[in-house]
């Protein structure tokens, strides 16, 4: 089963992929445990393509995919952004990198989800929970 979303960079819209996540996990009977992992994941994800990757500017848009297969669940987060490279982002639970607030995100991401890959652009993030 694949499902998309595509919304404006605007905060609010979070709401939509929330609704997107909840129609979804309902549908295909994922447990409790799972659907925490996955909302607050790819929330986060959202978020910083929102915040991060496309400045907020609202004539850029965040494309989130969604693909259940094989007891897997892929969420894909794109944005229309220069994008990153992920190894330059502080590890926040450094004594060092405690207080900043960079580099959370990606953290939260990597523990909630099973397998995390960013392209090579940085502009897109895939997560892989075991459902």
């Amino acid at each position: 089963m694949l499902k998309t979303v595509r919304i404006g960079s605007a905060v609010e819209n979070l709401r939509v992929v929330e609704n997107a996540i909840d129609t979804l996990t309902n549908d295909a009977g994922i447990s409790q445990d799972s659907y925490g992992k996955i909302l607050i994941g790819t929330l986060e994800a959202v978020n910083n393509a929102i915040v991060h990757g496309n400045k907020s500017d609202i004539k850029k848009y965040v494309d989130v995919q969604f693909l259940l297969e094989n007891n897997n669940l892929i969420v894909t987060v794109t944005d229309e952004g220069k994008g990153f490279k992920p190894s330059e982002i502080p590890d926040p639970t450094l004594p060092e990198n405690i207080e900043l607030l960079a580099g959370r995100g990606v953290f939260l991401m990597s523990k909630l989800a099973d397998e995390i890959e960013f392209n090579n652009i940085g502009n897109s993030v895939s997560m892989t929970f075991k459902i």
